[in-house]
């Protein structure tokens, strides 16, 4: 009985498991070199999706306008910047990896949603019209992406406000001094749905 429960076990995770990596056959891999879209409309003018987490057990994810891709200590590179009041950032500590993932302009209502409130208080999930997935390094993404970025975590730092150059900014930015920590990871992976 315990044997057949085990297999039951094992063969629903496997189930699991074949179907997220299924749920990647929509997406051409492409060589982060290659990436050729405009960072600075896709990060500040059509958002963000940052998720961490296992998409089999507990995960989360934000919207983001700020942010950036390049290249830094010899490698494709994102930066992105949460507050450690988001839901996410403990997500994100925790994590090895991280996603980016953009969307058509249909899903900006989603985005909206998934920035303005906070998945320790409603199941961001529920009614979203979203579908994770599992990239094969485990990272959570979701179906209905154009792009995913994977990134594994490089470097993290709290910015500090007197290393402000431009003094107006703290002020205006952070009154409540709850300063972004800055997470610069490396781009191992991109998707673009085909």
């Amino acid at each position: 009985m315990k044997k057949g429960i085990l297999f039951l076990l094992a063969l629903v995770g496997f189930s699991i498991y074949a179907q997220n990596i299924d749920s990647m056959n929509s997406f051409k891999k492409i060589n982060p070199l290659d990436f050729s879209e405009n960072a600075i409309e896709l990060i500040g003018k059509q958002w963000i999706l940052e998720a961490a987490g296992n998409p089999d057990a507990k995960f989360n994810m934000m919207t983001a306008s700020w942010g950036g891709l390049g290249w830094l200590w010899e490698k494709p590179v994102s930066f992105i910047f949460v507050r450690p009041q988001r839901y996410t950032f403990e997500f994100i500590e925790n994590e090895e990896y991280y996603t980016l993932t953009f969307y058509e302009e249909k899903y900006r209502n989603i985005l909206q949603k998934m920035g303005s409130k906070s998945g320790r208080d409603i199941d961001k999930m529920k009614d979203s019209g979203l579908s994770p997935i599992k990239t094969p390094n485990g990272s959570v993404a979701f179906k209905e992406a154009k792009i995913i970025i994977e990134c594994k975590k490089l470097y993290a730092t709290f910015l500090k406000e007197e290393d402000f150059i431009d003094k107006t900014l703290p002020a205006k930015i952070y009154p409540s001094k709850d300063f972004h920590k800055v997470y610069v990871g490396e781009i191992l992976n991109i998707w673009i749905k085909e």
